[in-house]
């Protein structure tokens, strides 16, 4: 069985134009877990905590998703698409060789609560045509099984498959609800992000707003009350540069990435 080699609480943060939000991957307590660069909840009945939003900003490198579980945040990209995630829909952007985009919420009062995962991009496919899948929540599956529900997001489970697809790291994305226990394959590289109750993996307690970085080999076997991202991937055994917006291999990369965007390839 999957065991919990690492349990870390979420931290406040603040990004974007002030946004206040909870991180739990891509801190400085844990810069990575390869193929995954960051984790942020943003949960307020606040708009103070929301409003501001994430005005216009570059990216390369990598790949952003957007979970929505309430409320309403508009995408706007320099490729031209565009569209508004709603209360259960997900949102998943190549930015590949470069774009620029805004995430700007749609209310003005109300819970946003939602979550933004940062997934890198093989060498190989840093530099790959930008793209953008937008997807509402009644298109994706919803699992039922004894004491658990499951919305499949990307991957594949119990004869489903979910509707984001054609990712290079072949991710798995559940939103799990649980009132008992269940058992998942995820795959190599994997972690559990409790949003609300508490879980219990391999006799290790997992609280909310608490991220669990699991072990290898095994299926998972999760019991207990509450609410949970699942998620898992590829591993990349690849040296990572990190700045900011870009996500390269090397710093000449890194440099190259930053004057491009100066100059306005992207």
């Amino acid at each position: 069985m999957r065991q919990p080699i690492r349990i870390l609480k979420a931290q406040p943060s603040r990004d974007g134009a002030g946004v206040n939000l909870m991180r739990s991957l891509g801190s400085q307590a844990l810069p990575d877990w390869n193929p995954f660069l960051l984790l942020d909840e943003i949960r307020s009945d606040e708009a103070a905590d929301y409003i501001a939003g994430f005005p216009e900003h570059p990216h390369r490198g990598f790949e952003t998703v957007t979970i929505m579980l309430e409320g309403k945040m508009r995408h706007r990209d320099s490729r031209g698409n565009e569209g508004v995630i709603e209360s259960g829909g997900v949102q998943w952007m190549t930015a590949g060789s470069g774009l620029t985009h805004a995430e700007m919420p749609e209310q003005t009062s109300g819970r946003l609560w939602g979550f933004q995962l940062w997934v890198n991009l093989p060498a190989e496919h840093k530099m790959m045509a930008p793209r953008y899948q937008d997807i509402p929540a009644n298109a994706i599956p919803v699992i039922e099984r004894p004491d658990a529900k499951l919305r499949l997001m990307a991957g594949e489970l119990d004869g489903h498959t979910g509707p984001v697809t054609d990712i290079v790291s072949q991710p798995t994305l559940i939103d799990l609800s649980l009132t008992g226990d269940v058992t998942l394959n995820v795959p190599e590289r994997s972690f559990v992000y409790v949003y609300q109750g508490e879980m219990n993996a391999a006799g290790k307690s997992i609280p909310a707003q608490h991220l669990a970085l699991l072990s290898n080999e095994g299926a998972l076997n999760l019991s207990g009350n509450g609410k949970a991202l699942v998620v898992g991937a590829n591993a990349l055994h690849e040296p990572i540069a990190r700045h900011g917006p870009f996500v390269m291999n090397t710093r000449a990369e890194l440099l190259q990435a930053f004057e491009d965007y100066q100059n306005g390839v992207f």
